[in-house]
């Protein structure tokens, strides 16, 4: 401890770093209050500030988290706040599952993000010289949208609203997307290594997206029958409702990967199948809110981890082939890709324009950066661009999402409810 220390230590970094949690704890306190009342997001208040983290470990000269050498921090950081986010954003959803019901989500799942996929793979191979393999990692990384970043624009929680177009088909798509995206990953490296796709289609395809919703679908429903009861009994404390939630998505999480199945999706269909129990119950609430404050504090932990770790040396490593890919993916790919898969919905042309604009992408994406990372299939080379071009997308997408969110929110919807 400094003030245990022999003599004065002034500006010690480790004392500097507690004063900055503390300003970004508050900063974030204030970021969250009043948030749907500003024409900004919380999340651009965290890259702000993460970026003048990274100013300050410039400044001191102090070592820091490498993103390439410490992947593995990113990974698992990224993977705690995705599964939370993934459960609280399957607790939202109560509208009945059929395919009539979700067929706006299964056209994004099913066309755009195949699509979104395929173009931004055909930009790293022409462009920016990836190999095969690499390349279609890249668009896996990039395709899916961020339940997280993406929560203020979706629909909001248990018995706060109906859920509305195009609000649950946002909500829905960022929910089953994450989970997707890990096929098309690791197809990618089967590229890389010259794999089998016959044993990628059985094994990581089929067998790990199926495994995965069924083994969440189970537990969740599983854990609602349990707790529910015990609820109503008053034999489990209302205060600690929200635990409940950490308890269930690590449980959940955790046999999805002692099954080698996906994770995410398990998570996802986890807090479907938890709200299915009992639609109306008090219960659903108050988990998702305990879920949403673990989201939203993993959130700020995240972004102020990207922003704390860019320097300018990284900045440079996607070059302006890489750096071009971002307005090109938010404004062209992303929106190209979402019409096409909505032609004939009968959605009215604003509800198709925000779906296609807000495809906010995000710390699922650094997840999957860093899984790529720590594959170790892909050259050093291809390592590094592939992290900081998903950086730099990532950076881009909060900026410019966190920037237009109220405002086209309110041009697209109407009086409806304005995204923050």
């Amino acid at each position: 401890m400094v003030a245990t220390a022999p003599g004065l230590s002034y500006a010690d970094p480790y004392a500097l770093a507690v004063v900055f949690v503390g300003v970004a704890v508050f900063a974030a306190i204030g970021a969250l209050s009043h948030e749907k009342d500003r024409a900004f997001s919380a999340s651009l208040i965290y890259l702000v500030l993460g970026l003048a983290a990274a100013v300050g470990i410039e400044a001191l000269d102090v070592g820091w988290i490498d993103p390439i050498d410490d992947a593995e921090i990113f990974e698992h950081a990224s993977e705690l706040a995705v599964i939370v986010a993934l459960f609280a954003t399957g607790l939202k959803l109560e509208r009945e599952l059929t395919v009539r019901g979700w067929s706006n989500v299964l056209r994004l799942l099913l066309v755009a993000m195949p699509l979104t996929i395929g173009a931004i793979a055909l930009f790293g191979g022409v462009v920016m010289g990836l190999s095969a393999g690499a390349a279609i990692a890249l668009g896996a990384m990039l395709a899916p949208t961020d339940p997280v970043l993406a929560g203020d624009i979706g629909v909001g929680p248990p018995g706060d609203e109906e859920e509305r177009e195009p609000n649950f088909s946002i909500t829905g798509e960022a929910g089953l997307n994450d989970g997707l995206g890990i096929p098309f990953l690791l197809l990618g490296a089967a590229i890389a290594t010259d794999g089998s796709l016959v044993d990628w289609l059985l094994a990581d395809a089929l067998y790990g997206v199926l495994g995965g919703l069924a083994i969440g679908a189970a537990l969740g429903r599983a854990v609602a029958a349990l707790a529910v009861p015990l609820r109503n009994r008053r034999l489990l404390a209302s205060e600690l409702d929200g635990w409940l939630a950490m308890a269930t998505v690590l449980l959940i999480y955790g046999a999805a990967e002692v099954a080698s199945v996906y994770g995410f999706l398990a998570a996802f269909a986890g807090g479907v199948a938890f709200r299915r129990y009992e639609h109306t119950h008090e219960y659903n609430r108050s988990v998702h809110d305990g879920a949403e404050v673990v989201e939203k504090f993993g959130e700020l932990a995240l972004i102020l981890l990207l922003g704390s770790s860019l320097t300018l040396a990284g900045l440079e490593v996607p070059g302006v082939e890489g750096w071009l890919l971002a307005p090109l993916l938010l404004l062209l790919i992303r929106p190209a890709a979402v019409l096409l898969s909505l032609v004939g919905t009968g959605e009215p042309p604003g509800h198709r324009l925000f779906v296609a604009w807000f495809g906010v992408r995000g710390i699922g994406s650094l997840y999957y950066a860093a899984v790529a990372v720590g594959l170790g299939v892909f050259t050093t080379v291809e390592e590094r661009t592939l992290f900081w071009t998903v950086a730099a997308v990532v950076i881009v997408s909060i900026l410019v999402h966190g920037i237009t969110g109220a405002p086209l929110g309110r041009r697209w919807l109407g009086e409806r409810r304005a995204p923050t």
